[in-house]
């Protein structure tokens, strides 16, 4: 009867209606009625009985376990914490058990909380066992956050070991509830031996300051449809001048960690410079006047030398192409781009254009792009879309060096 009550979820009282215990009767004529205290007596020791059943089984695991818990709130406005335990048996079957659905009375603030399933825990005897704890999403969660006026859209992260990526991400997130932190240490007597010391914080900014840009660079360049050649020159050089700016920092912690990231860097940097110039120069809102102003912010004594090495090697770029491709190319553009059909008056247009341009060829293609005006820095710009419809030799030339630099990065 016992288990019956349990598994249907019956009131005790059950036992004390006249047609269960009629039924009882019917089925043994020699059966006693029993009361309702009997049958809670007995489902207590049902209870104690298959609690040390569980609790031999969760402490036999090689494999920790895995916690989930939930406020509850009955009709009568009684609040109860339900603990719910999930573990992998010996025969690889995953398994979920509720531990306890206990009596919580207000306030339901974090460190009463935790104290609480702390000594459920312990009661239980696996508290050195536990793998993770997930809580559903109730305010009592961010009390901390609220207090301290913070918004709750982001959650902190923690590091991965085998991602440096996810170092910046924690330190970041960790200064974003920076105050939320120190709100939890005043009123969690158990935080406050993991608290960061205040001297620690302004070190988590440094280093948050000098991996951002790394960040930021990889995840643009985690894209698989969009990153082409023409953006990596701004991020690369953006990661050199930051390197650079804190190989001096005060800070020898800061200092000690750029001066090694700057010797790595320069060994890379010194392969990929020169492709990378060449995109950004093939980018018509930039062309050469970014790359001066880069080298001149990195190499303010010598960046005119540095920039004309850049130009000129453009220069035997080109006329490496110039000599290859057929005159027709040089000055008509990409099949497909074209207006319209104009038919057979195409032909003849197109036989006193190669004659205007013949008359007209005093600069290459290069120094007339180069000479242009650019187009505004702040324009959205598809490079794929610009090129092809636009002089067809520097086109080729983009298309070598986009598959290039994905080449060799």
């Amino acid at each position: 009867m016992g288990i019956a009550i349990v598994k249907h979820n019956h009131p005790y009282r059950l036992v004390e209606q006249e047609g269960i215990r009629d039924l009882c009767v019917y089925l043994n004529s020699d059966a006693l009625p029993i009361s309702k205290n009997t049958i809670k007596t007995d489902i207590e020791k049902m209870y104690k009985r298959e609690k040390k059943r569980l609790k031999t089984e969760l402490n036999s695991i090689l494999s920790r376990i895995c916690l989930t818990a939930d406020l509850w709130t009955s009709i009568a406005t009684d609040g109860y914490l339900a603990l719910t335990t999930h573990f992998v048996n010996e025969d690889w079957i995953l398994q979920k058990r509720v531990l306890n659905f206990h009596h919580m009375p207000p306030p339901h603030g974090g460190p009463i909380l935790a104290e609480k399933v702390i000594d459920l825990l312990r009661d239980w005897t696996v508290e050195k066992k536990v793998f993770t704890i997930t809580l559903d999403n109730a305010s009592y969660n961010d009390e901390c956050i609220v207090q301290v006026s913070l918004p709750r859209n982001k959650r902190v992260h923690q590091d991965v070991p085998t991602r440096w990526n996810s170092t910046f991400v924690m330190l970041d997130s960790a200064l974003e509830y920076k105050l939320a932190f120190h709100q939890l240490h005043v009123v969690d007597r158990n935080f406050s031996r993991f608290y960061p010391p205040e001297e620690e914080w302004p070190k988590v900014q440094k280093f948050t300051t000098l991996l951002r840009p790394f960040y930021d660079l990889t995840t643009l360049f985690s894209g698989t449809n969009y990153p082409t050649a023409n953006l990596y020159f701004h991020g690369v050089w953006k990661i050199q001048k930051v390197i650079t700016e804190e190989v001096n920092n005060l800070d020898i912690e800061v200092s000690e960690m750029a001066k090694q990231m700057k010797l790595k860097f320069e060994k890379y940097w010194a392969c990929y410079s020169l492709v990378l110039s060449f995109a950004i120069i093939l980018d018509p809102r930039f062309k050469m006047d970014y790359v001066v102003y880069a080298f001149k912010k990195l190499y303010p004594f010598d960046y005119e030398e540095r920039a004309k090495e850049v130009r000129d090697k453009f220069h035997l770029l080109f006329e490496k192409y110039e000599n290859t491709f057929d005159g027709d190319l040089l000055d008509g553009s990409i099949a497909g781009c074209s207006g319209g059909d104009l038919g057979n008056d195409n032909d003849d247009f197109a036989e006193f254009e190669s004659q205007q341009h013949a008359n007209k060829r005093n600069k290459s293609q290069v120094d007339s792009y180069l000479d242009d005006t650019r187009l505004l820095s702040t324009q959205e710009l598809d490079v794929f879309n610009f090129w092809p419809c636009n002089l067809s030799l520097l086109y080729q030339l983009f298309l070598f060096i986009e598959n290039l630099s994905l080449f060799v990065c």
